[in-house]
């Protein structure tokens, strides 16, 4: 492993460690992952790649209830059967 320094906008790299933090992620090894893929000889390394990241931010995460009558309706209507 080779420890490089690199110039980041202050704004860019605050955004892109919280999004690393609230994913459980490793920035460093997000750094490394997007390289690897820019200088990929094969595109479907790349294109799995940018499939990952587009599955990340669109997050299938949990969704946010504003009431406790909206959490029920949710759950009624997506109980398994």
């Amino acid at each position: 492993m080779v420890l490089k320094t690199f110039n980041l906008n202050e704004e860019t790299y605050r955004k892109f460690s919280e999004f690393c933090k609230e994913h459980g992620i490793s920035m460093s090894k997000q750094i490394n992952v997007f390289i690897e893929s820019q200088i990929e000889k094969e595109p479907e390394v790349r294109k799995s790649y940018l499939k990952k990241l587009e599955a990340i931010r669109k997050g299938g995460y949990t969704k946010t209830f504003i009431s406790i009558g909206d959490f029920e309706k949710h759950f009624e209507k997506n109980a398994p059967i």
